[in-house]
């Protein structure tokens, strides 16, 4: 079957390649890369206020579940259709439970009631069920909307794909994204039966789910799983990788899960990276069960979603290995709890609730009470306490999170002074549950010198290290930046604290290191003198206040060397900030031996459980989180960008701590990491187990070295874009001076004649912009300002070429934008006004308006600013008036190939765009004159395009055939103009009916037929769209 084209005669743009064109191609793709069947919405009998494809799943339910009675069938449908009352989340959670596990129904047979299970899907047998890729396909909610592709799986449409034209720089993948989320209030129903959602512009493909904000929407970068290509992945790549029809199914059942965060639940689908790795995972772990219980370690860098991953392995597992006990071992309580609580917000997907082993009589019980099932939580300890085996069944897989943190060994070690044997912590867990299967979670690499990791777990199964990490989106570089000089600390305290590191660079275990620690007790001394902790607080205070404090949400954490130091901290920042009471707290656990006064501070559990939400609300005052050892792993807060250490840390304890700044959060650049202890050397040497890359692109990320360098040389690049025009005022100047000198360097750049010189001004600024958000500590003041003058005009050069995401410019906006910038860079709190005499929105229909923008000295601004605004106008009539948009679009186009080829000077084009703004506000006047609708006025200009119509009949005449078209259109405004083919046929013969009636058109006039009836096409598609 022919792929039809939606008829989009001048409502989409005039281009070679448009969004048209690329919805054929991904149907094309679907139907003869992946053997999807295909439907052309128009053409498709069905219920238009239904977003099922109801004759095919019928056919599928029947089909699925034979054997099943019709009271079966239908009780299973009547619960697709109705959902109790909810938000759209909590239906599409029950929905997604259906479509995972089948819909529980009961029925009589022979008057006995029986219960079973009626499938929507057989994920065994791929080619069992229904895959239909269609468009058009127009459904009726609040509104009538059009999705661009639907996937249906047997008649369900559980993939949603909007697509932006390629070839148009004002829409993007951004815009598809916002138009997802338009349709999620207009149309909700669809998305009750939505798995995944998709954005697309050919260049940016990437999914998300129903709850995922724009930023967590990823690529999918590979068909097979391999690394090698996916720097920049085609969008063939995504379409391919995703939805081949094995593998949708995999990832409908097996890669999408719901994690209930309290009130909120969020809907999880998983990258590619996890996807590829748990399925690695999986047969590495069946292949051990029968070999030598390795099943291999499985490391994916912090802040990748390794413990979804986890999630997903776990819940794969029961399949895999029918139903084996499942125990996961971490080496410390918090991040016990942390990862613990994961699982417990997974729990429906997961089917069981995770349990927690109390003691080890306790795990030993739990062991022996089932012979399969369950998802058991322990610690490190508790396989310490006996050497005697908990368990000797062979259905156990032991999934250690952070494996190589325990210091593991596999030999005896005797104590010199005691003679008492030590046994390794791995061979003791071994011996506690000897036949199990063992796999090894990790955010960090293995260190090479550590050899009973891999005694005990294997070799890797996956590694997806930072660099491709950061490649993908799934996390944001860190940076560091050394501040130790501002303490001013002596040679012998610099001594010390490098001891600690090397004692803590040998690998010892605990003990020896807290020994060592106890021996080197001078450190808590010296870094708790009472100068330096107020040298330390002070800057730590000019740092974040004139660096961090109005960046993103402004969250920051300080990294203490102990407890004691950590309150010192506290109450110092009080005292130089007593208004902070809710802006900074301490996070640390609590000690009996711990002072009145230090109680009331630290608080009991419930309190700590307080700080963590109010932390990871982006909405509250509370800003600044001191902590010694908690919240340095497994806690995150994506907003948190900046990290101040004061406490010595190496290794992978080191890599986990800095990671708290990595998690994705909008336009975040990076993470900040600023030393006060001399961390730089044990960051290099943390770097050597990852991979080359990773050693090649992080090995050294000190902001002196690479963003404060890049600053410079973007700073210098700008400069010279400004070469002749003076903005020495901006730095200077009154708030109206600024206010001049932006509009006019505005002006300035938009005098160049080639669009590449405007592109290049707007990539350079952001890499500015970029480089300064990282190392603005280091900048002078003066090159802060000046950076600040090119980022304001950088968002508005965006804002009026178009380049951006095809906003309307709203001078409220534009102006506190500009101000906002100002305030973080500057500390400006002047209020720069542009377009002073402007109070609300540009507007074309605005005569003073146009006056100001005549009278304007900045000719290059006005005439872009007249562009922007006529296209807009012609973008309105494009979908409402096909004669007055083929008119308007020409007179532009017209004078615009006459400006850029010299013919036009700036105040002559000026001079015509203010002659046809002023035309098209007449224009829009027309149909008050001749008491018709701006619909009836479409059919008008329709009707009388040819001039010499209106030689043939009076105009009342024509404004009667005008109006009873309109009319009869309305009365037959049936779903039917865009459901069939044979529908616009119909409304073609009563237009053509109608128009004979009247007697138009004239004789020899016949081609003015043809342009009633594109209107009429084009108020066809367009209604449905209102």
């Amino acid at each position: 079957m022919q792929v039809k084209n939606s008829y989009k005669v001048l409502k989409g743009d005039f281009m070679y390649f448009n969004e048209s064109n690329y919805e054929n191609s991904i149907i094309e793709l679907f139907k003869n890369n992946l053997g999807y069947d295909y439907a052309y919405g128009p053409d498709i009998e069905r219920d238009f206020y239904c977003p099922l494809y109801e004759e095919v799943l019928l056919d599928s339910l029947y089909r699925l579940n034979r054997g099943l009675p019709d009271d079966a069938i239908q009780d299973a449908l009547f619960k697709l259709k109705n959902f109790e009352n909810g938000e759209l989340v909590q239906k599409n959670a029950v929905f997604m439970d259906y479509l995972q596990n089948g819909i529980p129904v009961r029925f009589f047979v022979d008057s006995e009631e029986r219960s079973s299970i009626v499938y929507l899907v057989d994920y065994k047998n791929p080619d069992n069920n229904s895959f239909i890729v269609a468009n058009q396909w127009t459904f009726i909610e609040n509104s009538n909307k059009r999705p661009d592709v639907i996937l249906f799986l047997n008649g369900l449409p559980v993939v949603l794909v909007e697509l932006k034209s390629p070839s148009r720089e004002e829409t993007d993948a951004s815009e598809a994204y916002r138009q997802l989320r338009n349709y999620m209030h207009e149309i909700p129903s669809m998305f009750i039966y939505n798995a995944i959602c998709v954005m697309s512009d050919q260049l940016t493909t990437k999914a998300g789910t129903i709850t995922s904000g724009e930023d967590r929407f990823m690529e999918w970068k590979t068909k097979d799983g391999k690394y090698e290509n996916t720097q920049y992945a085609q969008f063939d790549t995504f379409f391919e990788g995703m939805f081949q029809k094995e593998r949708l199914l995999d990832i409908i059942k097996n890669f999408i899960c719901f994690s209930n965060e309290g009130i909120k639940s969020f809907k999880i689908l998983a990258g590619y990276h996890q996807y590829f790795a748990v399925r690695k995972a999986i047969e590495s772990t069946k292949n051990a069960t029968v070999t030598d219980g390795k099943g291999g370690v499985f490391w994916h860098t912090q802040g990748s979603g390794k413990s979804l991953s986890m999630v997903f392995y776990a819940h794969l597992l029961q399949e895999a290995l029918d139903s084996p006990t499942i125990v996961v071992i971490t080496d410390r309580n918090d991040l016990d709890d942390q990862l613990y609580g994961q699982f417990a917000k997974c729990k429906e997907f997961l089917r069981q609730e995770p349990l927690h082993a109390e003691s080890r009589e306790n795990l030993k019980k739990l062991l022996t009470d089932r012979q399969a099932n369950g998802i058991i939580f322990t610690t490190m300890q508790k396989f310490e306490e006996s050497h005697e085996p908990l368990s000797e069944r062979r259905n156990i897989v032991v999934m250690a999170d952070e494996a190589h943190r325990g210091q593991y060994g596999l030999t005896e070690t005797v104590d010199a002074k005691t003679g008492k044997v030590k046994i390794g912590t791995a061979r003791v867990i071994r011996n506690t549950l000897p036949n199990a299967t063992y796999i090894g979670f990790t955010g960090t690499p293995i260190s090479s010198k550590d050899r009973c990791t891999r005694e005990v777990f294997g070799n890797y199964i996956d590694i997806y290290d930072m660099t491709q990490a950061v490649e993908d989106g799934a996390t944001r570089p860190v940076f560091y930046e050394s501040r130790v000089i501002k303490l001013n600390l002596d040679k012998e305290t610099l001594a010390l604290i490098d001891k600690e590191y090397d004692i803590m660079s040998l690998n010892a275990d605990e003990q020896v290191i807290e020994k060592s620690k106890h021996e080197l007790g001078q450190m808590e001394a010296v870094l708790g003198n009472d100068v330096t902790i107020n040298s330390l607080v002070s800057d730590i205070l000019d740092h974040y206040e004139n660096n961090r404090e109005n960046l993103l949400t402004g969250k920051a954490m300080i990294v203490a060397y102990s407890r004691s130091i950590a309150m010192k901290i506290y109450k110092r920042i009080l005292e130089l900030r007593p208004e902070w009471q809710e802006k900074v707290a301490v996070v640390m656990t609590e000690s009996n031996k711990d002072p009145e006064e230090w109680r009331k501070i630290i608080g009991n559990k419930h309190h700590k459980e307080e700080l963590a939400k109010k932390f990871k609300d982006n909405e509250s005052p509370l800003k600044i989180a001191i902590v010694v050892d908690m919240w340095l792993t497994g806690f995150d807060v994506p907003s948190l960008a900046t990290m101040y250490v004061y406490k010595p840390m190496s290794g992978h304890n080191l890599m986990q701590a800095i990671a708290r700044v990595n998690r994705v959060f909008r336009d975040k650049e990076g993470g900040l990491v600023v030393d006060y202890v001399g961390i730089a050397s044990a960051l290099k040497r943390a770097m050597n187990d990852y991979t080359a890359r990773d050693k090649k692109n992080y090995g050294d990320t000190d902001i002196a070295k690479v963003a404060y360098p890049e600053f410079q040389k973007k700073l210098s690049v700008c400069r010279d874009k400004f070469h002749g025009y003076d903005y020495s005022y901006f730095r200077t100047g009154t708030d109206l001076e600024r206010s001049k000198t932006i509009s006019g360097a505005v002006n300035f750049i938009l005098a160049r004649e080639k669009v590449d010189d405007k592109d290049s001004f707007v990539k350079e600024a952001l890499l500015l912009h970029q480089a300064l958000s990282l190392c603005s500590s280091m900048v002078d003041e003066e090159s802060r300002i000046e950076a600040a003058f090119f980022e304001a005009v950088r968002v508005l050069v965006l804002r009026f070429t178009n380049t951006g995401n095809g906003q309307k410019i709203s001078l409220p906006e534009m102006n506190a934008r500009i101000n906002e910038l100002l305030k973080q860079s500057i500390k400006s709190d002047g209020v720069v006004n542009l377009f002073s005499d402007v109070n609300e929105e540009f507007s074309l229909f605005d005569p003073k308006f146009l006056q100001e923008v005549a009278n304007m000295k900045e000719k290059n601004l006005a005439v872009e600013l007249l562009k922007k605004l006529i296209a807009e106008q012609v973008s309105v009539y494009r979908r409402t008036n096909v004669v007055k948009s083929e008119k308007f679009s020409e007179i532009l186009q017209k004078s615009l190939n006459a400006y850029l080829n010299g013919m036009l000077t700036n105040e002559e084009i000026i001079e015509e765009m203010l002659k046809l703004a002023k035309q098209i506000a007449e224009a829009n006047k027309e149909g008050d004159e001749l008491g018709l609708t701006a619909e009836e006025l479409a059919f008008y200009d329709a009707l009388t395009k040819p001039q010499a119509i209106k030689d043939f009949y009076e105009n009342d005449e024509l404004i009667a055939i005008t109006k009873e078209l309109a009319d009869t259109l309305r009365k037959n405004r049936t779903i039917d103009f865009q459901k069939r083919e044979s529908a616009r046929a119909r409304m073609r013969m009563l237009i053509k009916k109608l128009l004979k009636k009247h007697k138009y058109p004239p004789e020899g006039m016949e081609d003015a037929v043809q342009t009633v009836m594109v209107q009429c096409e084009l108020w066809a598609d367009n209604v449905m769209e209102v």
